[in-house]
């Protein structure tokens, strides 16, 4: 009993961190990145990259995804569930996240496309797939606008 009251409250105070956060939620795991956008009414972006091997994912997590103007543009609309394929052994991840990112991308990304960008809503709708292609996080983040406000 402890041990689900333990989590019950360590999972509050979480969401209420993220809540109070000027940065995007950030999550590795599909239902705990589903469980927080319904939460905080807001859409799920599912980003499919190869952390270690390819260029442009590691320039669309550094040049978009870590940008303050993304960060603040996107604060309130979305989630990030960031789903790595990393190549070099030092950053292998586990069996079980593997296994998870590898059944995602059964389901989402059948094409293999990295990175591959896709925004989800609250019942696992597909809103859009916008596309990376060099440009800046504010130009991004503007393309992912008429695909938020679908929503609203």
């Amino acid at each position: 009993m402890n041990r689900i009251f333990l989590v019950c409250l360590l999972s509050a105070f979480s969401q209420f961190l993220i809540a109070q956060s000027d940065t995007l939620a950030w999550f590795t795991n599909f239902e705990e990145a589903k469980t927080a956008a319904i939460e905080n009414e807001e859409n799920m972006l599912m980003v499919f990259a190869g952390s270690d091997w390819c260029k442009p994912c590691i320039q669309f997590k550094k040049d978009v995804l870590h940008s303050a103007d993304f960060q603040a543009k996107m604060k309130d609309e979305v989630v990030i569930l960031y789903l790595d394929f990393p190549a070099r052994r030092k950053n292998k991840l586990s069996k079980e996240q593997t296994a998870h990112n590898e059944a995602l991308a059964e389901k989402y990304n059948k094409s293999g496309a990295f990175p591959n960008v896709i925004l989800l809503n609250e019942n696992d709708a597909i809103l859009g797939n916008p596309s990376f292609n060099g440009q800046t996080a504010a130009d991004f983040a503007n393309e992912l606008q008429p695909l938020l406000n679908v929503q609203k």
